[in-house]
């Protein structure tokens, strides 16, 4: 027990490392008469689940298992199993009296009905009416569970570094593909930015041409007001301040990844507001180059956001 409470005051991680929320191990063990085999698993969850399949006549087991998983993991669902084998375990036969009765009364029941219809049932033996379950028990005497669950908790971290080395490789190949897709966005926002200056003096030349027509077909036009309202129509086409708000996401998330697990919430969130300005830079673009640009940045950020969900 001791080396557990040492486990759970013991960095896991010096240097920080992106963790995936998906991971297996399993590993056997053994102490005096008993073995066992442990089996551990997780998937992605928005949180923290684990769920525990262990031997509930281990007092203490349970408890002290969740205080160690609690400690090393923030995000997933976990699943940990344990079988325990007792080499001896033959146990003690013992006959359950009540269900004993309920049989009898059972098969009294069957004869007086069989005779009524005028049935002749063979006579039941005793080895049969032993046979039917319920009737006999069988009682292992497991002995003191102490010395057992402490061997038990003295081996979890065993199998939790080997489940937790796992994660990490996911989270490293993780790692790279998140770093790829982060440098596709930064380069197609670099590329939105060279078309958007090219499509500057298209612009201004298009609204100019605009409100001459205007002006040339209309007596009673307000130059002003005409000229004020293409102001504002240029202001909305502008795309400046979406383009610095993606080339600041990108960073923020090399700065999370950096940053090592757990950072899955805090990117996901972040790929809300790269989706958010990817819409509005389509939405604005008002020429073809830029909108396939924003389409091929939606596509990006939706794969990175796939990614993102199994980041612890």
């Amino acid at each position: 027990m001791m080396n557990t409470l040492r486990y759970l005051n013991h960095e896991l991680q010096e240097v920080p490392v992106l963790h995936s929320m998906t991971g297996f191990a399993s590993l056997k063990g053994e102490h005096e008469t008993y073995s066992w085999t442990w089996d551990m698993r997780s998937v992605n969850a928005k949180g923290l689940d684990i769920r525990l399949r262990v031997p509930d006549w281990i007092e203490g087991l349970e408890p002290g298992i969740r205080a160690v998983l609690s400690k090393a993991m923030a995000r997933g669902s976990v699943s940990l199993g344990l079988r325990v084998h007792k080499e001896d375990e033959q146990g003690t036969l013992s006959l359950n009296k009540t269900q004993l009765i309920h049989v009898l009364n059972a098969l009294h029941d069957a004869e007086t009905l069989a005779a009524e219809q005028g049935i002749a049932l063979a006579a039941s033996r005793s080895a049969d009416i032993l046979n039917i379950r319920g009737v006999l028990e069988t009682t292992v005497n497991n002995g003191d569970g102490t010395a057992l669950r402490d061997a038990l908790l003295k081996q979890l971290p065993v199998l939790l570094e080997s489940f937790l080395d796992m994660r990490r490789n996911e989270g490293n190949a993780l790692d790279n593909v998140l770093q790829e897709q982060l440098n596709q966005i930064a380069q197609m926002t670099n590329v939105a930015a060279t078309a958007a200056k090219a499509r500057r003096a298209e612009t201004a030349t298009n609204l100019r041409n605009n409100l001459a027509k205007v002006l040339d077909n209309s007596d009673f036009t307000d130059e002003a007001r005409v000229a004020q309202e293409l102001a504002v129509i240029a202001v909305k086409a502008d795309i400046t301040e979406e383009l610095d708000r993606l080339a600041a996401h990108v960073e923020a998330a090399r700065d999370l990844l950096a940053k090592g697990s757990p950072v899955g919430r805090k990117l996901d969130f972040l790929m809300q507001e790269f989706n958010r300005e990817a819409n509005t830079l389509c939405s604005k673009s008002q020429s073809v180059a830029l909108t396939r640009i924003g389409l091929d940045l939606k596509t990006v950020i939706d794969q990175m956001r796939e990614q993102v969900q199994n980041v612890e």
